[in-house]
C-alpha cells in the first residue's frame, strides 16, 4: 500500500506544478516554487500595509540609501498568486529611486512575471498598491525630517 500511496502523491504533485506551470508561465511557478525577498525586515526605512478587495493582505519593507532602495521585502497572508506578485514587487524595487519607483504598477508587475492567470491580475496591483504605499510612508518621513 505504501508503495502505491506514494506515487499516487508523487503523481499528485507533478500534476500541480504542470497545471501552475502552465497558469503562471515559468517565472511565476518558480517564484511560486521560491519565493524570494519573503519575510519581515529589521529597521526598515519603510513600511506598508494593505488589505485588499479580495481580502489578502500584502506588506512591503523598503530599506534606503543615497535614496535609492537597497533591500525590499514583503510578507503576505494571500494565496500563492500573492505571494508571487509580492516577490516580483520587492525585487523591481531594488535599486531603483523614488521616483523610478512610481513606475512600479500593477501592469509592470504582470509584464515581469511574463503570464499569469487572468482572475488572479488582482494580485499585482495589490503588491504595487503596497508598494506605493511604503513609497508614500517614505516620503512623508522624509518631509517630516527637513
Amino acid at each position: 500500500m505504501g508503495d502505491s500511496f506514494d506515487a499516487f502523491v508523487e503523481n499528485l504533485q507533478e500534476q500541480i506544478f504542470d497545471e501552475t506551470r502552465e497558469a503562471f508561465g515559468e517565472a511565476g511557478f518558480q517564484r511560486w516554487r521560491n519565493p524570494l525577498y519573503r519575510g519581515p525586515m529589521d529597521a526598515p526605512d519603510s513600511h506598508a500595509r494593505v488589505t485588499g478587495e479580495c481580502g489578502d493582505t500584502m506588506e512591503i519593507f523598503l530599506k534606503f540609501e543615497n535614496d535609492r532602495v537597497c533591500d525590499a521585502a514583503y510578507l503576505t497572508d494571500g494565496c500563492g498568486s500573492s505571494t508571487v506578485c509580492g516577490s516580483f514587487a520587492a525585487e523591481m524595487a531594488i535599486g531603483r529611486t523614488p521616483d523610478e519607483l512610481l513606475e512600479i504598477t500593477g501592469d509592470a508587475i504582470l509584464e515581469k512575471i511574463g503570464r499569469f492567470p487572468e482572475e488572479d491580475h488582482h494580485c499585482a496591483f495589490l503588491a504595487a498598491e503596497t508598494l506605493q504605499e511604503a513609497l508614500n510612508q517614505y516620503m512623508v518621513a522624509g518631509q517630516k525630517l527637513k
